[in-house]
C-alpha cells in the first residue's frame, strides 16, 4: 500500500508540475528561451524580444560588426523566427567562424528549449561583416541550409563582464532552483487536491483509490465533484 501510495503521489506532482510550471517539463528541465539565457550568459541587461535587442542597446552597449568573445549576436526576424534570435560568442575561431551558445534552436532528442553550447557559426556574408550566417543544426549534425540575416554584435561592458563571469554555472544553478520549486508546488497541490476532494478523509485513502485510476488526476476531481454534488443529509 505504501508503495501504491507513493507511486500516485510522483504520479500526482509530475502532473502538478506540469500544469503549475510550464516551463518545466516531465524530466523537471527548464525550457530555456533564446532571450534569458543570452542575458544571463553574457550579462547584457536587456529585455524584451530577441529582435528588438539591437535598438535598444543603442546608447547603452557598444555595438559592431565584428565578433568578440561575450559579445551576443542578434538576429534579424524572418519569416520561420519572427522575434528574431540572439546567441552569445564563446570564442572566435578566424575572421570568419565563431562558437557560440544558445538556447531553443536545434531540437535535441526532438525537444526545443535546450541549451547549446560551443555552436559553429560561419559568416557567409559577401563583405565579411557578418550579416548574413549559417549555424550548426544539431539533428543533421552539419550547418543548416538556411541563412540568417543579423544585425551586428552587441559588445559587453565591465559590468556585464562581471555578471556573465559563470553564466553556465548560474544556469545549471538556476535548473535545479526550479526543479526544486516545482517539486515543492506538486507536493504543495497534491496536498490540496487531495483536501478538496474529502474533507475529513486521510490522504492515503484518497491516494490509494485514485490509484486505481488511469486517470489519477481525473479520479481525484471526479470524487472531489461528487463530493460536493451529494445531498446535505447524505454528508
Amino acid at each position: 500500500m505504501l508503495k501504491r501510495t507513493r507511486a500516485v503521489l510522483g504520479s500526482l506532482a509530475v502532473a502538478a508540475v506540469m500544469s503549475l510550471a510550464p516551463t518545466v517539463g516531465a524530466n523537471a528541465d527548464p525550457y530555456w528561451q533564446c532571450v534569458p539565457f543570452a542575458r544571463l550568459a553574457s550579462g547584457i541587461q536587456i529585455f524584451g524580444d530577441a529582435w528588438t535587442w539591437w535598438r535598444q542597446a543603442s546608447g547603452k552597449y557598444e555595438t559592431g560588426f565584428q565578433p568578440k568573445t561575450g559579445a551576443v549576436l542578434c538576429f534579424k526576424p524572418t519569416g520561420r523566427m519572427k522575434l528574431g534570435h540572439v546567441a552569445v560568442v564563446n570564442q572566435v575561431i578566424t575572421d570568419r567562424v565563431i562558437q557560440i551558445s544558445h538556447a531553443n534552436w536545434s531540437r535535441i532528442d526532438g525537444t526545443r528549449g535546450q541549451i547549446e553550447k560551443d555552436v559553429t557559426v560561419i559568416d557567409v556574408s559577401p563583405q565579411g561583416d557578418w550579416s548574413t550566417v549559417k549555424v550548426w543544426y544539431d539533428p543533421v549534425r552539419d550547418l543548416g541550409g538556411t541563412t540568417y540575416p543579423t544585425y551586428g554584435f552587441i559588445y559587453q561592458d565591465n559590468a556585464s563582464r562581471r555578471t556573465a563571469s559563470s553564466g553556465f554555472a548560474v544556469a545549471e544553478n538556476t535548473a535545479i532552483s526550479m526543479a526544486q520549486s516545482a517539486a515543492n508546488m506538486a507536493q504543495s497541490a497534491a496536498s490540496q487536491m487531495v483536501a478538496a476532494a474529502r474533507p475529513g478523509a486521510g490522504p492515503l485513502q484518497m491516494l490509494s483509490q485514485a490509484a486505481d485510476s488511469s486517470d489519477r488526476i481525473a479520479a481525484l476531481l471526479q470524487a472531489a465533484q461528487q463530493s460536493s454534488e451529494k445531498p446535505a443529509a447524505e454528508r
